[in-house]
Parts: C-alpha cells; sequence; structure tokens
C-alpha cells in the first residue's frame, strides 16, 4: 500500500494533466456543436470499422461450418437430380408423380459425414483415412464421394475410423459411362498426375465427344448411378484395338480433399450376400 502511495505522490502531476486533459475535451465537445459533430463522426466510423473487422474475423471461423453444409447438401442434390432423371423418363408430365420423387429421392441412402484426416498422392497405391467408423454406420465396400464427384470406396474399418482405396489406387476399379449414352467401360489410375485418370473398355461402337462428362454407371451395389467423376479430355485405342482408353479430368482435387460423404444404398448387404453366394457356387 505504502508503495501504491509512493507511486501516485511521484507523479502526481502526471495524473493532474491527465485529469484537466479529459475535462477539457469533454467541455469542448459538448458545449461546441462543431466540434460535437465531428467526435461523434469521428467515433462512429471507428466503431463501425471495429464491427466490420469483428465480423470478418466471425465470418473466417464460421467457414467451416458453411464448407460442410454446402457439401452436404451439393451431395443430396446429386442424388435427388439424378434419381428424378432417371425415373422422369418413365412417367408423364404428371406434377403430383414429380413431388412424390422429390420426396423419395433419398429414401434408398444412407449419407455420413466424414472428414479426411490422412491423405496421400504421390505413391501408386494411395489411401484415405475419415474420421468415422463402424459406430458410425460405416462398413467396407461404400462409397465415398466429395461436393465435386466420386473419391473412392472404403476399404477397412475400425469403430471410429475407417480407410478408403481413392481413385488414385492401382486396386481401384469403378464402374462407369459416358453421361450422354449408356456404354460402359472401367475407372482406372495409372499412376502419374492425380487430377487425370483413364476409362478403359470403353467400345468401339460407343458414342461421345470430348468433353463429355463420366458419370458412375450404377452397375454395381457401390455408387448409384449418375455420380460424377470427370470429362473426357482425349481419346486412343487400346492395345488390342478392340475399345477405348479415354483420359479423364477427374472433378474431385485429391490435392485439396477435406470434408466427404460416405452413401450406401439400402438393401445394399442383400445385394451383396447373393452375388458372393453366387460365385461361390461357380
Amino acid at each position: 500500500m505504502r508503495n501504491l502511495i509512493d507511486f501516485f505522490l511521484k507523479y502526481n502531476y502526471w495524473f493532474l494533466f491527465i485529469l484537466l486533459e479529459v475535462i477539457s475535451f469533454a467541455l469542448l465537445f459538448r458545449f461546441n456543436n462543431y466540434q460535437g459533430s465531428v467526435f461523434f463522426t469521428s467515433s462512429n466510423a471507428v466503431i463501425g470499422s471495429v464491427y466490420k473487422l469483428t465480423n470478418q474475423v466471425t465470418g473466417y471461423f464460421h467457414l467451416k461450418g458453411i464448407n460442410d453444409e454446402l457439401v452436404q447438401e451439393n451431395v443430396e442434390l446429386k442424388l435427388q437430380l439424378e434419381r428424378m432423371n432417371q425415373t422422369l423418363m418413365t412417367l408423364t408430365a404428371d406434377s403430383s408423380g414429380i413431388e412424390r420423387i422429390k420426396r423419395d429421392a433419398l429414401g434408398d441412402y444412407d449419407i455420413v459425414k466424414a472428414k479426411v484426416i490422412n491423405n496421400s498422392l504421390t505413391h501408386a497405391d494411395n489411401y484415405i483415412t475419415l474420421d468415422k467408423g463402424e459406430k458410425d454406420g460405416v462398413q467396407s465396400e461404400m462409397g465415398v464421394i466429395d461436393g465435386n464427384g466420386v473419391v473412392g470406396i472404403v476399404y477397412q474399418t475400425s469403430n471410429h475410423f475407417s480407410v478408403v482405396i481413392p481413385v488414385l489406387n492401382s486396386k481401384s476399379s469403378i464402374s462407369c459411362k459416358v453421361k450422354s449414352s449408356d456404354y460402359f467401360g472401367f475407372l482406372k489410375w495409372d499412376g502419374g498426375s492425380s487430377r487425370y485418370a483413364t476409362v478403359k473398355d470403353m467400345p468401339r461402337h460407343s458414342m461421345f465427344s470430348l468433353g463429355d462428362t463420366i458419370v458412375t454407371s450404377g452397375h454395381s451395389a457401390v455408387f448409384p448411378p449418375g455420380i460424377p467423376i470427370g470429362t473426357v479430355e482425349d481419346m486412343t485405342d487400346s492395345h488390342d484395338g478392340l475399345s477405348y482408353l479415354l483420359k479423364v479430368k477427374l472433378f474431385t482435387d485429391f490435392g485439396r480433399l477435406n470434408d466427404v460423404r460416405v452413401i450406401s444404398r439400402k438393401g445394399m448387404e442383400e445385394q451383396k450376400t447373393l452375388e458372393i453366394e453366387v460365385k461361390e457356387k461357380k
């Protein structure tokens, strides 16, 4: 206490000076209209700048949640759109039927949010680790997509994690087709750039053009039909000359992969079990 008193006594002139300055400014701004208006205008500008900066900082920290919501909505909309496109081909212009399709578009699928916690791009067999596992509803042979397109297939799971075989893996083989036709092939990655893969076994009598979109064919229990994969950038003949090889630029940027969705069609287990039983009887 003695030290505090000594401090105030030592610098009493400074404290008196500050006090008089505050009183002077208060009298100046209060009893002079011009100076008062300048002060309040300046203070409002400063406060506005502070609020703007605060809002920008707050908005930055909310970007993660906003991005997560956008990925979820994008995945759901892709599934809905493809289901409606397929069904509308067999329906007349019945508005009640169209509304029913919209409601039921996601009824056959389960979607699990997941985040990439480990990823590789430079190996012949790359793998991706997700932060969701069996207790979250993730099982092996489920499809994985992001807001742009196909990512890969779940390979192995634990209680809280799962490992995915992405498109960028020599073991990956995903049934796909040209969006504008029913001719299909298999998407493979032969190494090199993470932005490109190859569609193999595309029949020579199939019709397509450079720039056409490649989508999943739906000829498996893993991916529903119509999930985007990439666009055709080049075409060559296969080694045996019986089919085409299509160079595809992938929609998914694996170097920036973060938020993904694991999707599964209800009844998938029953289909896989039946297919396994048939193979074992051969």
